[in-house]
């Protein structure tokens, strides 16, 4: 039995679904072999996800998305990095209710880069989503090294809005170890830094911005990456349209161009450091899941990789969940044999939630009596 399941957002990490989950099949197989394998496809829980993996859990002091110093985990093993861009500039820094859509800065992410090349890494995976930001990765950059000034030759100031302003960009100050190091963009969306489908338009009402800010930010993004064409060539300015490009709100560009970062799928990523495919070999059913199961889930995430992958080895899948929104023919489509919601034992969300640990164990039981029995 592998448990391969991520999060439950804002109530369970993927270790604590894990051993829940385990609690749970326990109570009816108490001699059930049960092996946890927490998941993440970039986003939220990427670094716990390694660290349960065997990765070493570090920490710094960096600048947040509103200025502020907040304490930022990375995890680290050997020379290789796993970093979660939301860690420092993520909206979980923001007050509940406070949105900052126009300043918003990803200086903190570059400290955090810095603080890995310190600690001697030389490939780093940066995970990205659920960022605070839409300033194209340029707060990242400058925190590296960068310079980004306006028409009088002043620094630009933080967020996606001041990038209206910029004139010129001085990459050549960049930390000269990046240039040995190998860092990969692992993201679940590919979207193109602007445009219909750019960062500002599709994530920016999530991140507070208004109609107006929206438009504000993608004519900013699209001054940014003229200045950078201008700087760097025509590559850099054509990599605004390259898939990823507009991930947590245009760092994947600033990554792309400034850190000759490679693009994959962040479960793809995952799957790899986080050894999942020997992990299937030894299993015979294996259980995943999230906080919901959604359309968003086929398209990425890590439970959709889960099952894709035991399907190509005729392993069983179920999925476990706060909340599903996909009929069983779609489930089944996406190599799912059934879903357990929480909410079904549970259906006031606010009591799911608080309650979900509880709750998963019951859904357990039932997934053991139904499959193990």
């Amino acid at each position: 039995m592998l448990i391969a399941a991520d999060k439950f957002k804002g109530s369970l990490t993927a270790v604590e679904v894990a051993e829940h989950v385990t609690v749970g099949l326990r109570r009816v197989a108490p001699a059930l072999r049960v092996e946890s394998l927490p998941v993440a496809d970039g986003g939220d829980g990427t670094v716990d996800a390694a660290v349960a993996a065997g990765f070493e859990r570090r920490t710094a002091q960096v600048t947040g998305p509103l200025g502020d110093q907040v304490t930022a985990a990375y995890a680290l093993r050997e020379a290789t990095a796993v970093v979660e861009m939301a860690e420092a500039s993520g909206l979980r820094h923001l007050p509940k209710g406070v949105f900052a859509p126009l300043t918003a800065t990803t200086y903190g992410t570059g400290e955090l880069l810095r603080a890995v090349l310190d600690a001697g890494a030389r490939t780093i995976v940066l995970g990205v989503g659920g960022s605070a930001t839409t300033d194209g990765g340029a707060g990242m950059l400058a925190a590296l090294g960068a310079r980004f000034t306006d028409a009088e030759g002043a620094p630009v100031g933080p967020g996606g809005g001041a990038l209206a302003s910029i004139a010129a960009a001085d990459l050549s100050g960049l930390d000269p170890r990046l240039a040995e190091t190998e860092v990969i963009l692992a993201s679940d969306v590919d979207n193109p830094l602007r445009g219909p489908k750019g960062a500002p338009a599709v994530y920016g009402p999530q991140k507070g911005a208004s109609e107006a800010d929206v438009a504000a930010l993608d004519a900013a993004l699209g001054r940014y990456a003229q200045v950078l064409g201008e700087a760097l060539g025509p590559a850099a300015l054509d990599a605004a349209e390259a898939p990823g490009a507009g991930a947590a709100g245009g760092i994947g560009y600033g990554a792309m161009v400034g850190l000759r970062a490679s693009f994959r799928p962040g479960v793809e990523v995952l799957f790899e450091l986080l050894g999942f495919a020997e992990a299937l070999e030894r299993a015979d059913f294996v259980i995943t899941g999230e906080g919901s199961l959604d359309e968003q889930t086929l398209h990425g995430k890590a439970p959709a990789g889960v099952a894709q992958a035991a399907r190509a080895k005729g392993v069983d899948v179920v999925a476990v969940c706060g909340r599903l929104a996909l009929t069983p023919g779609t489930l089944g489509g996406a190599g799912i044999r059934r879903g357990y919601p929480l909410l079904e034992l549970e259906p006031d969300p606010a009591l799911c939630m608080a309650n979900a640990g509880a709750l998963l164990e019951r859904v357990a039981e039932r997934i053991a009596r139904d499959f193990l029995a």
